[in-house]
């Protein structure tokens, strides 16, 4: 029976940071913590939030919220998100333990300065500002935010190839997580390519997962920041760099989706596009494979089914759907200024097509 339940929507770690931010400067005020904090958000909701901890001392205190990411499947889901506020001369924000650092240029936060992102410091400074106006008070506030376990957790996210060391990011322009959104890693995509050409690199790949980006990593000697972990993004990748172009563009990935490619589609997930073997055979006929191999292929139930049959009977096909996939790429991109590079491997590894620059 499939399951109907419409997807819970969550928070944003920007949306829980301006909770316990509020919740904070309530009680730096007061020296009262609420147990619940209502903020507003960009769009205009008022979601509550419940403290789970907090701290009060003569000249600071500090509130914890637990991150709520609904059924969205995000790596800071159930995180716990601190922030510490003190008076001070002027206001400003900190990275406390398990928020990262700003190490590279081309994001939107200077070298140096704690990876927290501008919409979640406008998002916080207009709720604190509320607070400020209730009271009669200014907002020379230094601003501390930290996560527990934040830096284990940023290994599980962009941040390492981004130059965002020592934790995660705050993050969040609406305060709201849409489940299975794919905004989020189309943003990312755009980071790494924005990060990628303020650094001066002039080569990145564009990987559709794990395997193909660890083994053009081994042929280019590539550091982490040289990839772009696109996933089935491959639309979203290229309307970006269309705009913000790097020389020289390799798109690495497994056979189905490069196959995928090489028709056309600009998404590449199973749920929203399919292997055609009736267009791999169309393929094989077009470049002289015999009949009964083009048959055998156009009945075949799998990709992993074409590729060994592909293998057995050294089809050399693969490098046609390389090129064919090259020059979609190069339509969509309509730059003849970026080079492009289309490799396929299979699932061990081992490139098995190649169309080069």
């Amino acid at each position: 029976m499939n399951d109907k339940r419409e997807l819970q929507r969550g928070w944003t770690t920007g949306a829980c940071a301006t909770a316990a931010a509020k919740a904070a400067f309530i009680g730096l005020i007061t020296k009262k913590i609420p147990s619940k904090i209502q903020i507003n958000l960009p769009g205009g909701q008022t979601p509550i939030f419940t403290i789970i901890d907090y701290k009060i001392s003569h000249d600071q205190t500090m509130a914890a919220i637990m991150k709520d990411a609904g059924d969205d499947p995000d790596v800071t889901h159930r995180a716990i998100i601190r922030v510490t506020i003190k008076n001070a001369n002027k206001l400003s924000f900190k990275s406390g333990p398990g928020v990262g650092t700003v190490t590279k240029p081309g994001l939107p936060i200077k070298i140096g300065d704690p990876a927290i992102n501008p919409g979640p410091q406008k998002m916080i400074i207009s709720n604190l500002q509320e607070i400020a106006d209730k009271y009669q008070r200014d907002l020379n506030l230094n601003i501390e935010i930290s996560v527990d376990g934040g830096l284990e957790l940023a290994k599980k996210t962009w941040n390492p190839r981004l130059g965002i060391i020592g934790g995660i990011s705050i993050l969040g322009t609406t305060g709201i997580v849409i489940p299975y959104s794919c905004a989020a890693w189309i943003a990312s995509i755009h980071q790494g390519i924005d990060v990628a050409r303020a650094t001066k690199i002039i080569h990145v790949a564009a990987c559709t997962g794990r395997t193909s980006e660890a083994a053009v990593s081994k042929l280019y000697n590539f550091s982490p920041t040289a990839i772009l972990d696109m996933g089935d993004f491959i639309g979203g990748t290229l309307k970006y760099l269309k705009t913000h172009p790097i020389r020289k563009f390799t798109v690495a990935g497994g056979f189905g989706k490069i196959t995928k490619l090489a028709a056309g589609h600009m998404d590449l997930h199973s749920s929203r596009s399919q292997v055609d073997p009736k267009f791999i055979a169309s393929i094989a006929r077009s470049i002289g494979k015999p009949e009964h191999l083009c048959d055998k292929i156009n009945n075949a139930e799998s990709a992993g089914d074409i590729l060994e049959i592909i293998n057995n009977n050294n089809l050399t096909l693969c490098d046609k759907i390389a090129d064919l996939a090259k020059s979609v790429i190069q339509t969509n991109l309509g730059n003849d200024l970026i080079e492009i590079e289309v490799i396929i491997y299979d699932r061990h590894g081992i490139m098995v097509g190649r169309e080069p620059f």
